[in-house]
């Protein structure tokens, strides 16, 4: 029987996490908009209403949008997390109006991380 490596266990808990967390809600997608004061002073209400507008749009009911507080990176305000069914959460960082419609377009909705975009992948304890 082989043994399993530190990284065979990161990779099953990113597996177990992405799994749990959306069908928990019975949605494809999850966008969490980090709203704590950082993120409301640098403009995340703005991108939440953005995001809220594209998905209207596209007609998409299957992505769950929620908020949370500060996701530590404050300088790097405003941003927000994209978790996929079965994939690692993306985050996405230094937003504005344009960069957020490119996100929810390409990503959300059609399912391909915007490399340029994208500050990291995985939870924040796999980086």
């Amino acid at each position: 029987m082989a043994k399993l490596t530190v990284e065979d266990l990161k990779k099953i808990k990113e597996e177990y996490k992405a799994k749990t967390a959306l069908r928990e809600g019975a949605f494809r997608a999850r966008v969490t908009v980090h709203m704590g004061t950082c993120g409301l002073a640098a403009g995340a209400r703005e991108i939440m209403n953005v995001i809220l507008e594209e998905l209207e749009k596209s007609g998409a009911t299957d992505v769950a949008v929620n908020t949370s507080g500060c996701a530590g990176l404050c300088s790097r305000e405003p941003m927000i997390t994209v978790q996929i069914l079965d994939e690692p959460p993306v985050k996405y960082c230094d937003l504005n109006e344009e960069k957020t419609r490119k996100i929810v377009t390409e990503h959300i909705l059609g399912g391909k991380v915007v490399e340029d975009l994208a500050l990291v992948r995985g939870c924040e304890t796999s980086y």
